[in-house]
């Protein structure tokens, strides 16, 4: 299975490697201003993400079917219905998987884009 989130991700992990302190030992102040502003925008896109997945985390709460009678939930429809529970509880942990892994790329970026602002 590919994850769709792998380039992004890729993207921060590199972002994050960066050493600020040899690109603007590098003698070139448009390196850290050129870094400031590709750490923002990959910061932006994740951010972009996070709300999707948050958005995916706030949907119909797949054990409502507790709510419904057991009569209910044993009756003809409850195969139908124990599938779809199931597959928005397998949705829900995917989605905050993807958000834990996210978030966490994103939170180690987000001090270096504060010190390249510094350096700008």
């Amino acid at each position: 299975m590919i994850d769709p989130d792998e380039a992004l991700s890729a993207r921060l992990r590199d972002l994050a490697l960066v050493d600020l302190d040899a690109l603007v030992a590098g003698g070139k102040p448009g390196l850290a201003d050129a870094y400031a502003e590709d750490v923002a925008d990959a910061l932006r896109e994740a951010r972009t993400r996070l709300q999707a997945l948050r958005g995916i985390l706030a949907g119909a709460d797949p054990l409502a079917v507790l709510d419904v009678s057991s009569r209910q939930r044993g009756g003809e429809g409850g195969t139908a219905g124990a599938e779809r529970a199931r597959s928005r509880l397998v949705a829900h942990a995917d989605a905050g998987r993807a958000l834990a892994r996210m978030a966490e790329l994103a939170a180690g970026l987000v001090p270096k884009l504060f010190e390249a602002d510094r350096r700008r």
